[in-house]
């Protein structure tokens, strides 16, 4: 059963007015005497006087968060760019910028050469084409790049020989994604091709190279 005590604080205010009004008028209908709401209207008028001090204050506490929230805001306007400022600044040191309490940027690790090689299959498929699949040789089933490997570099030879070494091979290109298509010229069709390829990080260092793949060039 619902209360018949009204919950919100204004709604009791108009309620327990009516009730002391109605009770005062009709004492001797209701069966009661003046002495049975001695209590009523001495509490009443306690309420009376705390219900709008109350009113008052949230009003007042509204008023100063407003005015609080405003003094902030402006407060932090004037810090922010003089932040900027010191986190811009060449004389402002780490340890100076954790004192004030502001933020410090975080050194990246770095990277380092890659440590593994790439694993190449070459499809021989279309004349005058080979199309370079590869994949990490320490994880080749997974596809992708390594960790911290921005792309791979790829060399070649064409010959009827293998390179002796890296100087002999030419320079490619740089894939950052499988699969890679080398086009070839009509006088290479029939020649072999040899491919040296490796890992490079985005700040250029390499890794080791791969084994050797090789594949005649369909003419």
């Amino acid at each position: 059963m619902a209360d018949y005590i009204p919950g919100p604080d204004a709604n009791f205010q108009a309620w327990q007015a009516n009730f002391v009004t109605y009770a005062n008028a009709n004492l001797a209908a209701l069966g009661l005497v003046a002495g049975d709401m001695t209590p009523v209207t001495a509490a009443q008028t306690t309420w009376n006087a705390a219900f709008p001090a109350h009113i008052t204050a949230v009003a007042a506490a509204k008023a100063a968060k407003q005015a609080k929230d405003d003094a902030r805001a402006v407060y932090v306007g004037v810090i922010r760019p003089l932040v900027r400022r010191l986190q811009a600044s060449a004389v402002v040191s780490d340890a100076e910028k954790a004192a004030l309490g502001i933020t410090v940027a975080a050194t990246p690790a770095p990277i380092g050469a890659p440590t593994t090689a790439p694993l190449v299959n070459v499809e021989t498929n279309n004349r005058l084409q080979h199309t370079l699949r590869f994949v990490d040789a320490a994880n080749p089933t997974r596809r992708g790049k390594p960790a911290g490997v921005m792309g791979v570099e790829i060399w070649n030879k064409i010959g009827t020989t293998p390179p002796a070494g890296e100087s002999d091979l030419r320079f490619v290109a740089v894939d950052t994604k499988a699969p890679y298509v080398v086009e070839y010229d009509s006088v290479d069709g029939g020649k072999t091709a040899y491919y040296w390829l490796r890992w490079v990080s985005p700040t250029g260092e390499r890794g080791p190279w791969s084994e050797q793949a090789a594949a005649t060039v369909a003419a």
